[in-house]
Formats: C-alpha cells, sequence, structure tokens
C-alpha cells in the first residue's frame, strides 16, 4: 500500500510527509516510530520499499526538508547576503529544526530517525535538539541510523585532508558558486532526467532498481520554480556542521549502515566513526552497493533495520 501523503504548516511554509501504518494519537504511548530523511534531491519518495515494509511493525513516516520534494522551495539567503523577506538560510540548522518539530507535532512520540547523505547529518542535527526534550522525561528520539552518511569533504573544516590545490581554489569556487546566473545553469543541465540516470548509475553500481519510476521520483521536484534555490544554498555551504561534530556529543545510539561501494563517502571513513564515537553502536556493510543501499539493496537495508528496532523495543522493555 502506497503511503499516505499528508501537509503540516511550519513557520509559515508548506511541508511534504508521508505516512504508512497507524499513527498515535497518545502523546505518552511509548511504542516507537520511525521517521525517514532523504538526501540531497531525493524526497519522501526514495523510501519507496522501505516505509511499507516497516510500517508492518511500527507507524513509519516520512519528511521532504524544506526546499525539496513537495515541501515549499523558498528563497536561498547566504551567509554573506542581506535578509530577504521569505528568504531562508538552508543548511542543517534549519533542516535539523524541522525535523525536531516535525517529531514534536506531529510524531509525538519516541521516534527512531533514519537518514540517509546529508539526511544522516540533518538526523544526527535533529537528534541533537531532541535529546534536550526531557518533559515528564519523555526523550523523543530513542536512536539515529546512518546509511550512507554525508562526510561534507568540500567543507572548509575538510581542507587539511584535501590536495593544497583545493585550497587555493577555494576563495575562486566560492565566489563563482555565489553567483545565481551559474548556480541556476548548473541545475538546470543537472536537473535532466538523462543526467539523472546516469548519475544514478554511479550511485547504483550494481544498476539494480534504476528504472523509470526513480528517475521520475527525482525529477519531477525538479520543475518546480523555486527548485534551483535550495541547489544555491546548498552548494554554498562551506561552513556548517559535520557529522563527527555532532556524534561527539550525542548520548543517543548511532547505527550505521554503509555501501560497500559508495563513491562518494568513503566507507574507510564510516569505520573510522565506529571507533572513534562511543554513541556508535554498529556498522553493517551492504555488499556490492552505492550511496543509497536503502534503494538498491532495500531487503539487505530492511532486514538491518528491523534489527535495529527490535533492539530498541527490547531495550526499552528493559528499561521499563
Amino acid at each position: 500500500m502506497s503511503p499516505d501523503e499528508r501537509s503540516w504548516s511550519w513557520q509559515g511554509w508548506r511541508v511534504g510527509w508521508s505516512v504508512s501504518g497507524e499513527q498515535h494519537t497518545n502523546e505518552s504511548e511509548e511504542t516507537l516510530a520511525v521517521l525517514f530523511i532523504h538526501g540531497f534531491g531525493a524526497n519522501t519518495r526514495h523510501w519507496r520499499f522501505n516505509q511499507p515494509v516497516l510500517a508492518e511493525h511500527v507507524p513509519c513516516y516520512a519528511i521532504d526538508l524544506l526546499g525539496f520534494g513537495r515541501s515549499d522551495q523558498p528563497v536561498a539567503r547566504l551567509k554573506h547576503e542581506d535578509t530577504v523577506m521569505g528568504a531562508v538560510h538552508y543548511g542543517f540548522e534549519l533542516w535539523g529544526q524541522q525535523v525536531a518539530d516535525f517529531c514534536r507535532d506531529v510524531i509525538k512520540c519516541p521516534v527512531v530517525l533514519v537518514g540517509n547523505s546529508i539526511g544522516g547529518v540533518v538526523a544526527l542535527q535533529a537528534a541533537k535538539l531532541l535529546q534536550r526534550d526531557d518533559d515528564n522525561n519523555i526523550h523523543l528520539c530513542r536512536g539515529v541510523v546512518l546509511i550512507d552518511c554525508a562526510q561534507r569533504l568540500m567543507d572548509d573544516k575538510q581542507l587539511s585532508t584535501q590536495p593544497a590545490w583545493k585550497t587555493w581554489s577555494r576563495p575562486l569556487l566560492k565566489a563563482l558558486v555565489r553567483q545565481r546566473w551559474l548556480s541556476s545553469a548548473l541545475f538546470r543541465n543537472a536537473a535532466r532526467p538523462s543526467v539523472i540516470r546516469r548519475v544514478l548509475m554511479q550511485a547504483y553500481p550494481s544498476g539494480s532498481n534504476v528504472d523509470d519510476d526513480l528517475v521520475h521520483v527525482l525529477y519531477e521536484p525538479t520543475q518546480r520554480n523555486g527548485a534551483t534555490e535550495a541547489f544555491r544554498g546548498f552548494i554554498n555551504l562551506f561552513d556548517d556542521v559535520l557529522a563527527p561534530q555532532l556524534m561527539a556529543h550525542l548520548d543517543i545510539p548511532v547505527d550505521l549502515i554503509w555501501g560497500e561501494r559508495d563513491p562518494w563517502e568513503p566507507l574507510a571513513e564510516a569505520k573510522r566513526w565506529e571507533t572513534a564515537f562511543s554513541c556508535v553502536r554498529s556498522l553493517t556493510v551492504i555488499k556490492e552497493a552505492g550511496h543509497c543501499p536503502h534503494d538498491e539493496k532495500p531487503l539487505q537495508v530492511n532486514t538491518c533495520l528491523l534489527n535495529h528496532l527490535r533492539t530498541r523495543s527490547s531495550s526499552e522493555e528493559h528499561k521499563s
């Protein structure tokens, strides 16, 4: 059964979301829910093979981050630009707050956040905000699952790990991508079905599930009038939070799921996270998968997610 698509008003913006399974109406109810958070350029429908399956066991939500999917796409305001009515600074503070408020206002019960790519960083930022919620001793976030979490190698804080020429060329790169005419041209070139399919074949090295439906899921939102703005905001994020910064201060358990052949987020870094951060509980490697194993190899990922949920539920029962 397809997820039920709905909308929510947040800070004056329309946010798209979907739900599969029975929603809880009792705010104190201790049954877990799952919230899926998509990666860059994706949307709620990228969880097409996961949300309906997990919903047989727990309520499953998915949300469109502001600027993507069915959510509003306001004008981007970069850090150096003047405040303009109706413009937003796209970044992890904005998206993390959006997700945290959605958990408080819509889901209203303990949740496990599952994020792919930049959605993983958003999940960590939201978890940081939610772990402060101790009204009635109800901690809304009970765990985070990172699926090929974005390492954000283009961030200025990562320059020390990059070749020297990237440091030298950074001022020019920043000056160029700030230009709206250039970011719009780059976006329109990329937002074509043929280009989307080529990128997907990189992201999905096995080629599994790269179908017309997936191309349509990713292409359709790019044709909306404001689609170029979220792109401009994102490619100008040269100084924002990194996943390790968030995990270093997180008390909520984190599980990692990683595609063995991810072309963009090296598995070696995920292995480092597994040993470097006390909040990281496990790392599961999905063989032959790339950057989006939840969609490329959904059977393996769904099995892994269900195991994590059973562990969470058993832990909660033990505490009670």
